[in-house]
């Protein structure tokens, strides 16, 4: 009789251990996701220039978020867990929402900058495509889908037109290269292929000797030409 007392005392310990267990869990699984739910919420009241320069972070801090609430969920039995699955579900989808308007736009060149036809815009359309950068020289239009096409049509139209540069494009090149390198590091974050980044790396590879040397020959001709 005794050991059958233990055995009962020793199964209801156990019991009680699990169930203990189980309650922790799922109380950090409310926890994970109602983080999430109120980080969503937040993101629908930040006005759109925010929203658009901060974006990368915000992508990781939602991705960071949804991770840790599914890593929750795994640990709650199956019931629980598709009860949980439908709100991060949810989430997703108003998330996916936000995100596709940011890129869509992100990727739209920005026609609202103004873009007269000063040497300094020509030079621009010509590297880079007609209004797709303005004074800012933000290439807030590139993204990781589309820098290595961005690269290669500024190398390009460089190789082209090289011999056509003055002293002063050469500046401007210098100017347009570094904002384009500078966008490339916020890029790298997003995702970006190591094969589209190994083809990038192999355009600066080449660009970087050749310009050196192009605007080192354009102001010598420049002073070779004022003295004439």
């Amino acid at each position: 009789m005794k050991r059958g007392t233990f055995r009962l005392g020793l199964f209801s310990m156990v019991l009680v251990v699990v169930v203990s267990c189980q309650n922790k869990d799922k109380e950090m699984a409310d926890k994970r996701i109602s983080e999430l739910e109120r980080y969503v919420d937040s993101l629908k009241s930040v006005d759109e220039m925010a929203m658009n320069d901060n974006w990368d972070q915000i992508a990781t801090d939602y991705d960071t978020k949804s991770t840790s609430a599914k890593d929750a969920l795994n640990a709650l039995d199956e019931k629980e867990k598709a009860s949980g699955q439908e709100k991060l579900d949810s989430y997703d989808a108003d998330y996916n929402v936000i995100k596709t308007t940011v890129e869509s736009k992100r990727e739209v060149p920005n026609t609202s900058a103004k873009t007269v036809s000063t040497p300094s815009q020509l030079l621009r359309d010509r590297l880079f495509g007609a209004g797709k950068i303005g004074d800012d020289m933000s290439f807030a239009w590139v993204n990781k889908d589309n820098i290595l096409s961005t690269y290669d049509t500024f190398f390009e139209s460089y190789k082209k037109n090289k011999g056509d540069f003055s002293r002063e494009d050469y500046d401007e090149i210098k100017l347009m290269y570094e904002a384009l390198d500078s966008r490339k590091n916020r890029v790298e974050k997003e995702g970006l292929t190591t094969e589209d980044n190994n083809k990038i790396a192999s355009i600066k590879f080449k660009f970087g000797p050749m310009f050196k040397l192009n605007r080192v020959g354009a102001k010598s001709r420049e002073t070779a030409e004022a003295k004439e």
